[in-house]
């Protein structure tokens, strides 16, 4: 997924602050989620986040491309690892890595909820 860093995502140190950083983790998980996960899946299941670790290398500035590169580590029922490179897209720098503990919900109830088998195989390695 490709982003570009808007007037907006500058703080006052003349680069994107940390929190683009982090809703850009967001996005592209959710992205990646409605892109693979049948309509069925996405009605029943829904996130949240249980920790996120992000380690930043270079900031990125007004006018850069960012690229998004998301993918599911470990799955298991009730929790799911996900890694995000955050890169700039002129010369693949590598900006940011970022390592997400997600938690499946119900969607209706709002609960923990186990993710199927067949959920897990299409996402994890």
């Amino acid at each position: 997924m490709t982003v570009p860093v808007l007037r907006d995502d500058i703080d006052e140190q003349n680069h994107v602050n940390s929190i683009v950083y982090l809703r850009w983790v967001q996005d592209v998980a959710t992205a990646h989620w409605k892109s693979l996960a049948s309509a069925e899946a996405q009605r029943a299941v829904g996130w949240i986040v249980l920790r996120h670790e992000i380690d930043y290398k270079i900031p990125a500035g007004l006018g850069d491309e960012i690229v998004l590169r998301t993918w599911v580590g470990a799955a298991s029922r009730l929790k799911f690892e996900r890694f995000t490179e955050v890169s700039r897209k002129i010369d693949k720098q590598l900006l940011a890595q970022a390592r997400t503990l997600w938690v499946p919900i119900d969607a209706k109830t709002g609960k923990p909820t186990r993710v199927s088998a067949d959920v897990r195989a299409r996402f994890s390695v």
